[in-house]
């Protein structure tokens, strides 16, 4: 079984804290409280953040991020690119068996139907914006 990938949700956890308190400058420190992560897998993620345009950093002992957009001009989609996170499928990669007619075959057939999947779950992930998770952040708050 292959390990799940986070680079995706923590990049979303980064960007909703930023929208969240948005105007604030904070500190790498204080987003990797956040996400209870390690503070250098959330600094390689803001760092990819920042490489896509959607953060902007200062450097330095007060060093801070900010949001480059509003909240409502971020999609997930962009945050999801951003991060750099593998595919949500993934086609195994072993072996075929030449004598059995499924193994022959199924990377094949299950291609378009993953790549089809893929598609829609990107779709889903630009109707939705960075505003919309802050929202609902905000609402589960109260």
């Amino acid at each position: 079984m292959s390990a799940t990938s986070v680079q995706f949700t923590v990049a979303a956890h980064i960007m909703a804290a930023l929208g969240f308190f948005s105007g604030q400058e904070i500190p790498s420190a204080t987003l990797a409280e956040s996400v209870n992560a390690d503070p250098t897998f959330v600094r390689k993620s803001l760092s990819k953040l920042s490489k896509a345009g959607l953060i902007s950093t200062t450097r330095g002992k007060n060093g801070s991020r900010t949001l480059t957009r509003s909240p409502g001009q971020i999609t997930l989609l962009d945050i999801y690119r951003a991060s750099a996170a593998p595919p949500t499928f993934a086609i195994h990669r072993y072996p075929v068996e030449k004598r059995c007619p499924i193994s022959r075959n199924i990377k094949g057939c299950l291609s378009s139907v993953l790549g089809k999947a893929q598609n829609s779950f990107e779709k889903t992930l630009d109707r939705i914006t960075l505003a919309d998770v802050v929202g609902e952040i905000r609402r589960a708050s109260r």
